[in-house]
């Protein structure tokens, strides 16, 4: 029956909401983009996915079976149900699983977006073929998602490869989840944005910031270095600490050109290797992979 079903994906972003249609066989079929609702709250966001998930299933051909599946960025925890640990800070602690499956009368598959990255690049994408494999999405936030053997590694608390909160800066800038310095606050889009406005009074874009760069801004090279060498850091503690077979790079930051370069040096610098041959891999079902995953973990 697996092979006859067609499949709904939906990674829920912190800027966009992406939904995918695919037919028994993976072939896509429909895909579809949309701006989440952030600003607008809790309930705004789930009558978005409902709407998005009701527009996509009118796509499957009448008496067809089909499962649907959610990438969120964050998880849900065992014992509540209710979210935790989401960078889209309105959905933490909320019964989202609870109320998407009450409104479709049905059951759904709900998993973390990196884990739903690291899935699909594992089995389908850059990935393929290797082991052990960590996912990084970076992007408006940081997370990240480990694969074995083309299984996601969940941990005892739904949390494993939750690098993005790994506390690397003592008296760096304050998180929504309490900590200070942590790795999402130092190389996400929404991280760098945050440094550069506090540190000179203006605000630019990620994209600004990296024209900036490559133009040889002075505010723009010292904001782009610290966030390269903060890359670098924060990727050599990780492969030190896992020594993954492979690292994949999705989010929309993972389209720099620079992180492969000059990103990887920096990577070599820190880690606990004189040799580092771990492969760095731009991922190959775009920065957008995570919605692969996500319809392939449907109910």
């Amino acid at each position: 029956m697996e092979q006859k079903r067609y499949k709904i994906g939906i990674d829920l972003g912190g800027t966009k909401t992406e939904v995918i249609l695919l037919k028994p066989g993976n072939e896509e079929l429909r895909r579809r983009r949309i701006k989440t609702p952030v600003s607008s709250g809790y309930d705004v966001i789930i009558k978005s996915l409902y709407d998005l998930i009701i527009e996509t299933v009118s796509n499957v051909p009448s008496g067809s079976e089909y499962s649907i599946g959610i990438g969120i960025p964050g998880s849900i925890n065992r014992d509540t149900g209710l979210v935790q640990n989401a960078n889209t800070t309105c959905l933490i602690e909320k019964p989202l699983q609870e109320d998407i499956e009450r409104l479709l009368g049905r059951e759904t598959g709900i998993e973390n977006d990196a884990n739903c990255f690291t899935l699909a690049e594992a089995v389908s994408g850059a990935g393929q073929g290797y082991g052990l494999v960590f996912g990084v999405i970076i992007g408006t936030g940081c997370g990240g998602g480990i694969c074995i053997d083309g299984s996601i590694r969940r941990g005892k608390h739904s949390i494993s490869g939750e690098w993005g909160h790994f506390s690397v800066d003592p008296s760096g800038a304050g998180c929504y989840c309490g900590n200070r310095g942590c790795i999402e606050t130092k190389i996400s889009g929404s991280g760098v944005e945050t440094s550069y406005f506090k540190k000179y009074g203006r605000r630019l874009t990620m994209y600004d910031i990296l024209e900036g760069y490559r133009k040889g801004e002075p505010s723009c090279v010292s904001s782009f270095e610290c966030f390269i060498d903060d890359f670098g850091r924060c990727l050599g503690g990780l492969i030190s600490i896992l020594d993954p077979d492979a690292v994949v790079f999705g989010g929309g930051l993972s389209n720099i050109p620079e992180l492969y370069t000059k990103g990887s040096e920096k990577i070599k610098k820190y880690a606990f290797h004189g040799d580092l041959k771990t492969p760095l891999l731009q991922n190959k079902l775009g920065d957008s992979a995570g919605v692969f995953g996500a319809a392939w973990i449907g109910k």
